[in-house]
């Protein structure tokens, strides 16, 4: 999720899944017989999942997982998992699957399965029209200044890749692209997709994408370890919501542009 979370690698992994312990995960038949799916989302993520003014549950993972719910025919039970709570919750059956913008690692691939990818993070620069800049190296100038958030993974990397530029440092998403926006900083460098539906507050802007991204990461959902039958049937309903392009149409709605690199589902997918 926005690859910030302070608890990496696989030290950090390992003693937070053991800290909760392992217990025997729910299967497939457990979590039929029930009638109840229990996802785990992540409650300090917009637009990902979002309490809206009736208290309700909102935003891409909501509906996801309502379509993952269907295709399964159950319920759903949220259960806000924070950023490092995902894969304790897995490995100690709080919850069934993990949502939450959980990036592929081999670290984590330790310790919990992946279904196949959910959507993309795509390390890339959000500019304006008003900056001369074709590739996220131009930025490397002191006449630059970069607008991230505190805390962000990415102000270390501009630290170590892009020393010659100013850092703006702010405390949410809103807040980065409204320095881009009035002129305050020059260009963001981060996961960009989650940056994209709050450009629309400045409509006079002309934003642009950089269009070589710096790195790309695959999110999937996660499973427990060896829930095998459980996480067939979660990638068939993958499938299903990719090609139909649901996917893509919810990703557009909540996040207010395209998937800047999209899943491309197959038939063996």
């Amino acid at each position: 999720m926005l690859r910030r979370t302070l608890l990496a690698g696989a030290a950090g992994l390992a003693l937070a899944a053991a800290a909760v312990g392992t217990a025997q995960a729910r299967s497939l038949d457990d979590i039929l017989a029930a009638g109840t799916i229990r996802i785990g989302i992540n409650p300090n993520f917009p637009n990902m999942s979002v309490r809206n003014d009736a208290g309700e549950w909102e935003g891409f993972d909501i509906e996801i997982g309502k379509a993952l719910a269907a295709a399964l025919g159950v319920e759903v039970e949220w259960v806000p998992t924070e950023t490092p709570q995902r894969v304790p919750y897995l490995v100690s059956d709080r919850i069934d699957i993990s949502l939450g913008a959980l990036t592929r690692n081999t670290e984590r691939a330790k310790l919990i399965d992946y279904t196949f990818p959910l959507h993309t993070e795509v390390l890339a620069v959000l500019t304006t029209e008003g900056v001369e800049a074709e590739t996220w190296q131009d930025l490397n100038r002191d006449d630059i200044t970069l607008a991230n958030m505190r805390g962000n993974w990415t102000v270390d990397w501009i630290g170590e890749n892009i020393p010659n530029a100013n850092l703006e440092l702010v405390d949410t998403l809103a807040d980065t692209v409204r320095l881009v926006g009035q002129g305050r900083a020059d260009a963001i460098v981060e996961n960009i997709d989650f940056f994209m539906a709050f450009t629309k507050n400045y409509p006079d802007v002309q934003w642009r994408v950089l269009p070589d991204p710096i790195d790309v990461a695959y999110c999937a959902i996660g499973v427990s370890q060896g829930n095998e039958n459980l996480t067939e049937v979660l990638n068939i309903a993958l499938f299903s919501l990719h090609n139909s392009g649901t996917v893509n149409a919810l990703w557009e709605q909540f996040y207010g542009a395209p998937m800047l690199r999209k899943i491309e589902p197959t038939p063996f997918f």
